[in-house]
Formats: C-alpha cells, sequence, structure tokens
C-alpha cells in the first residue's frame, strides 16, 4: 500500500471511529469524545478506591463525616431528579456513591472518581469553613464524574498518541528524530502545553459551571463559592504556576468566571423538590 492510499485509509477509519465516539456533556452540551468504556474506568476506579481506603488513615465517624453523607446523599437525589424532571438521561444511574474522610491536614483537596467515588481530605476544612463552601468544593469534583471527565481525558490521550505514531511512520520518524536529539519528550511536551493543558482548564470551567449547578439544586448558598476561591488563593499565595502551565485556571480567573455565572445559577437552578 502506497503512502497516499495509506492516508486515506486511516482518515477514513479513524473519521468514521470518531463520529461514531461523539456525545455532548450534560447541560452544557458541549462535544465530547469518548473512545473508553465507562464501565472499564468505573471498575478501574472502584478498585483504586479500595486501595486508598486500605492506605489512608480514615475519619470514620463524627460529625464532618456525617455532613459529607448528607451533602453528598443530597446531591445524589437532586442530580437524578433534575435530569427525571428534564426528561434526560441520568448520568449517574450507574454510579455507585460512597464517600471518605482522609486525616490528613497537609492536603486541602477533594476529588471524586468515575463512578461516584469520593474523598475529603481533612485539611480541606480549612479552605471550606461551613457546610455551603463544603458543598461547593463537593459539587465541583462530582460535576468532573457526571460529566464524565475523566473518560473524555482518557480518550484523548489515546487519540493524541496515535495521531503522533501515525505521523511519525508517515514522515520517516521525525517526531522519533525530534526527541532523540532533545533527549527528551519534546514533542509530547509540546502536545501537554499546547493541547492537553487548556482541555483540562477547559475541563475544570466546565466543572465550576455545573458544581455551581449541583450546589443550587441541593439547596445550598453558591455565593460561597467565591469566598473559598479568595481563601484559596491567599493560601497558594506565590506557589501557583502560570496559567498556560497548569492544568487548572488561575485562581483570580476561576473567581471572575463564578462571579459571571453566580445570579443567571441562582435563577435558573433554584433548589430542585424531589418527587
Amino acid at each position: 500500500m502506497n503512502r497516499r492510499n495509506f492516508i486515506k485509509y486511516i482518515g477514513c477509519g479513524c473519521g468514521g471511529f470518531l463520529l461514531n465516539s461523539c456525545t455532548t456533556a450534560p447541560i452544557t452540551e458541549r462535544k465530547q469524545l469518548k473512545l473508553i468504556p465507562e464501565s472499564k474506568l468505573n471498575a478501574q476506579a472502584a478498585q483504586i478506591y479500595e486501595k486508598v481506603k486500605e492506605k489512608e488513615k480514615l475519619i470514620k465517624s463524627g460529625n464532618t463525616l456525617n455532613e459529607i453523607k448528607e451533602i453528598g446523599k443530597k446531591m445524589e437525589e437532586s442530580i437524578s431528579e433534575y435530569f427525571y424532571q428534564q426528561d434526560l438521561r441520568d448520568p449517574t444511574s450507574n454510579f455507585r456513591w460512597e464517600y471518605i474522610l482522609i486525616d490528613n491536614k497537609k492536603i486541602k483537596n477533594a476529588w471524586c472518581m468515575p463512578g461516584g467515588k469520593i474523598a475529603v481530605y481533612s485539611g480541606l476544612l480549612d479552605i471550606t469553613k461551613n457546610k455551603n463552601g463544603l458543598a461547593a468544593v463537593m459539587g465541583h469534583e462530582v460535576a468532573h464524574a457526571v460529566a464524565k471527565h475523566s473518560v473524555e481525558r482518557a480518550s484523548r490521550g489515546v487519540l493524541i498518541n496515535t495521531t503522533f505514531q501515525i505521523t511519525d511512520i508517515l514522515t520517516g520518524g521525525k517526531i522519533s528524530q525530534v526527541n532523540r536529539t532533545t533527549g527528551m519528550d519534546t514533542v509530547g511536551l509540546l502536545a501537554q502545553l499546547g493541547l492537553m493543558n487548556p482541555f483540562s482548564r477547559k475541563q475544570e470551567s466546565e466543572a465550576d459551571y455545573l458544581g455551581l449547578i449541583f450546589s443550587s439544586l441541593s439547596g445550598f448558598d453558591i455565593r460561597e463559592t467565591t469566598k473559598i476561591w479568595e481563601r484559596m488563593k491567599e493560601a497558594n499565595k506565590g506557589k501557583e504556576p502560570p496559567e498556560f502551565m497548569s492544568t487548572h485556571p488561575s485562581s483570580s480567573n476561576r473567581i471572575k468566571q463564578i462571579n459571571e455565572w453566580m445570579n443567571e445559577i441562582i435563577l435558573k437552578y433554584p433548589p430542585i423538590k424531589i418527587s
């Protein structure tokens, strides 16, 4: 097969595959690419979650853990009810929700794995301060899982790697030559800065937006969200990398965007009544 036919064959094959793998994010309706089965990532996430539970020191009782579970339950029910009322497929219908509180004051973070596996670090409580603040952070993390961001990132990684491999073949190994000459994965680094990081920042902004919606639907005061990012900005003072090198928007840009969305979301997504 000559090079022209090879390119045509690959282009047609990939094009058809990509068309069949395109979906949209819930609520925002942003176009998404999903090449990796969600069920596979959910299963892997559940296994990793169990290992985290074995390795980390967990707080297994108390008011804070109860509060986390209470916030989570409200979000579970409100998200499902919202999609039911809108006559839309519930993106959390296959979730197996679970919540843990990790005893680590040094880490100011929380995360939600695919499938609804959530962890909150005790250090985050110095930033959230109250129930509305904690709900704002949890809403953001839940939004990543609801919007299937992990599936999307994994799919994009597969697509980029495959594209580079094909391009390397078609250019007679030019990409490999650049990497050997520089002694590092130069092309991969450029892809990270030019493709993956901007894409991750887009996902983070989408999670900010959806997180505000989920918190509002669940009956929490989302006006606390900007206060959280002000406190986070102060806590990370001098530690934030330039935005183009980061997978997250800068705190200043985050605060500006959240303020722009705030009133619209409060009006459009009031606390939902569970039927």
